[in-house]
């Protein structure tokens, strides 16, 4: 049995359009549309801090939280009239040395963005 037979009777994997957020000084960050149930799986476990170290603190598991669905939701990120940024580890490298404010804006686009699209999960 060749491939293609193998394939014609699975459904297609869900999708959802990326969706841009601009903010005042022309940045604009596109986050995915769509996060799969092993990905909502081990977000749950990344927040709880279960797999963190036993060492780690609340703090250290809600700033892991944040790169982990950063990395997972971000497309592109576009800085200003700067080429956009669309590999993701440049995309987490810029959000490593981003300012307190467009840490915070980013924040603010997440929580939107999974209020919008996946309320089940509580944005750092």
């Amino acid at each position: 049995m060749g491939r293609r037979q193998r394939q014609r009777g699975r459904a297609a994997p869900p999708h959802a359009a990326p969706r841009a957020y601009r903010d005042d000084d022309g940045n604009t960050l596109v986050l995915r549309g769509i996060l799969t149930p092993a990905t909502r799986v081990s977000y749950a476990r990344v927040a709880s801090g279960e797999d963190l170290a036993p060492s780690a603190n609340r703090e250290d598991a809600w700033q892991r939280a944040l790169e982990f669905l950063f990395e997972r939701l971000a497309v592109s990120w576009s800085i200003a009239d700067a080429p956009a940024i669309t590999a993701q580890r440049e995309l987490l490298a810029r959000l490593r040395v981003a300012s307190q404010e467009e840490r915070s804006w980013v924040r603010r686009c997440l929580r939107e963005h999974c209020a919008e699209h996946f309320p089940d999960i509580a944005a750092p």
